[in-house]
């Protein structure tokens, strides 16, 4: 019988899990099992794990693993759901961005996942309630509409593939209720969770170096670490552009960046001279050698007011703006009105500073954005436990914002573990420190306290 065979599939990959039954007193969870005739003739069957703290029987609270079955070999549906009584020791946990972000990656085009776990009063979509492999069961999905944040349709639960969709959730509830407790249950939940956690490998340089050939324009962006400017040198290293560049703060003018004035003090008597700004000096190196790429890299763009600095400039960074009988006036002498086509500007943004200035949306409109994420490095230099550490705290905790704070692959870079502790003790803990601080990563404070505490013998709480 298909729904015995599953039942005992998941069992066996619960206890792999970590969850095995010591005793009749100490469970890690409820087994439900409502799968009697009658229950599948009229296709209300169901089957799967409950908070251990709920009866066997009867309405019950939190989060559950919940399978709909059936005899008609027809599709299944299997879930993470919420008791029909709602949460009584689960809100905390379905608030957290990491469990919606686990469960969002188990699911295709034949599945569903809630953006907030902790609602219960919003249905399920037509999407799912109306789907044509699901009319078997419409009713019951109607009944538990509003409780179930992921549904994912399992046409074949035997197949390979139909098993593989069950053994994650049941790695997704594993992680959910904590019952990994050695390196052999965690391994087993991270090789069921990774042929839906793996993305596409990209070459980097290479994608930068297309949009940049595409859109001219681009921004950076990222937390710091990730190596924005290495990388805007190295594209512009890899296709052999004669490279400017300047770095933004927060006194940066027009006159710093485009042309002004300033004071000769090798005269005698009081008298000026030019000053051409780093973009005026790419621009018109780009319109004298019109068959040389020219690169200008801005770091940290948004460090300086860019409305100020930009002045009339701002009109012209259109990628794809033709002739025109409007000029823009540069420096003395020196109208444009148009940007050659072998002037190219990559520019770096750090989304961990929250006291930078906001950058306007007609600026984001001229500009092409590409995020740059913290990411594993092969390096013998590179410290992958503690990223991994640092990341798995962030990609449970930090909201959709708070991902722009995680701390880059360069803060894990150390020649010794002496090196790396310091690290962590000098840059990675004030940082965090800093963000708990601001009142950011609020939910993760004891999980950043129990690494610091174990790795460098430091707490955040002193």
């Amino acid at each position: 019988m298909v729904i015995e065979n599953i039942r005992h599939f998941i069992n066996e990959k619960a206890e792999q899990f970590g969850a095995k039954i010591d005793n009749e007193f100490n469970k890690p969870f409820i087994e439900r099992n409502n799968t009697g005739q009658e229950a599948l003739k009229d296709n209300g069957a169901y089957f799967g794990f409950i908070h251990p703290e709920e009866e066997a029987s009867g309405p019950f609270h939190d989060f559950s693993l919940t399978i709909f079955p059936n005899e008609q070999n027809k599709p299944w549906l299997v879930c993470l759901g919420v008791g029909s009584s709602g949460f009584k020791n689960d809100y905390e946990l379905a608030t957290y961005p990491g469990l919606r972000r686990l469960f969002s990656k188990l699911v295709d085009d034949k599945g569903f996942c809630k953006s907030d776990f902790s609602d219960i009063e919003t249905g399920l979509p037509k999407t799912i309630t109306g789907h044509e492999d699901l009319q078997h069961i419409k009713n019951t999905i109607k009944t538990y509409t509003k409780v179930l944040p992921v549904c994912q349709i399992v046409d074949e639960p035997e197949s390979e593939k139909g098993k593989q969709v069950i053994a994650a959730f049941v790695a997704g509830y594993a992680k959910l209720r904590d019952w990994p407790s050695n390196n052999s249950h965690r391994k087993a939940v991270v090789d069921a969770l990774t042929p839906f956690m793996q993305t596409e490998a990209s070459d980097e340089i290479k994608d930068i170096t297309n949009l940049l050939d595409e859109r001219k324009y681009l921004v950076l962006q990222g937390p710091p670490g990730t190596g924005k400017t290495r990388t805007a040198k190295e594209v512009a290293k890899g296709i052999k552009a004669k490279t400017f560049f300047t770095q933004f703060h927060a006194e940066t003018s027009f006159s710093d960046f485009i042309f002004g004035i300033r004071p000769n003090l090798e005269s005698e008597t009081l008298n000026y001279k030019e000053n051409l700004g780093s973009f005026t000096e790419a621009l018109k190196y780009a319109k004298k050698k019109s068959d040389e790429k020219v690169i200008l890299i801005i770091d940290e763009i948004n460090r300086a007011n860019l409305s100020n600095v930009l002045g009339p400039v701002f009109y012209l960074f259109e990628h794809k703006m033709g002739e025109s009988d409007i000029e823009i006036e540069i420096s003395p002498g020196f109208k444009i009105n148009k940007l050659p086509e072998n002037f190219f500007v990559i520019a770096t943004m750090n989304t961990a500073d929250r006291s930078l200035a906001v950058v306007d949306f007609a600026l984001r409109r001229r500009f092409a954005w590409y995020s740059m994420k913290p990411k594993q490095i092969h390096s013998k230099e590179f410290y992958k436990k503690d990223f991994a550490q640092i990341k798995e705290i962030f990609e449970w905790y930090a909201t959709s914002d708070e991902l722009s704070l995680q701390p880059g692959q360069g803060y894990f870079l150390a020649d010794s573990n002496k090196e790396m502790e310091n690290r962590i003790r000098y840059e990675i803990f004030p940082l965090i420190k800093e963000y708990l601080q601001e009142g950011l990563l609020r939910s993760a404070k004891e999980e950043f306290n129990n690494y610091f505490t174990t790795r460098i013998k430091q707490s955040l709480f002193e």
